[in-house]
């Protein structure tokens, strides 16, 4: 099955996907959109182009495991997101995925507003090959 990843940002918000396989996971783009509520449309119509089963928001939790404000956002996002698409909609724990972006980043060495221009994309392919790899080992519970 096809699944979508979102990392969802003020102003950027990434989206990466897999293929049906879930074998490679693949940054789509980023969407540059500060309306939350048209932020959460676009996401839904591209969850519907590119013909995925189902979407994962990442949940950036604190490092203590506690949720804070950024993560209750997140959570209205995938909840506002599940009345828009007809796929479940999952959150999945993303602590460190943008410091695992960026250090990807600095191994190609891509730099300034080129890095810039593809960080979340690459973050929310980051945040799927986690909860791929998760899912690979508990398909029981999937």
């Amino acid at each position: 099955m096809k699944i979508m990843a979102v990392d969802y940002g003020d102003s950027h918000t990434g989206l990466a996907c897999c293929d049906r396989t879930e074998t490679l996971a693949s940054p789509l783009g980023v969407i540059n959109e500060k309306n939350f509520n048209i932020c959460v449309e676009k996401v839904a119509a591209a969850s519907v182009e590119y013909e995925v089963g189902l979407i994962v928001v990442g949940n950036p939790i604190n490092m203590n495991g506690s949720e804070g404000p950024r993560s209750q956002l997140c959570r209205q996002f995938a909840d506002l997101l599940q009345n828009y698409v007809e796929v479940p909609v999952v959150m999945w724990d993303e602590r460190s995925t943008t410091v695992t972006a960026h250090q990807m980043m600095n191994d190609v060495n891509k730099r300034g507003k080129k890095r810039k221009e593809v960080i979340d994309a690459v973050a929310a392919a980051v945040i799927l090959e986690n909860y791929m790899a998760w899912r690979a080992n508990h398909k029981e519970e999937t």
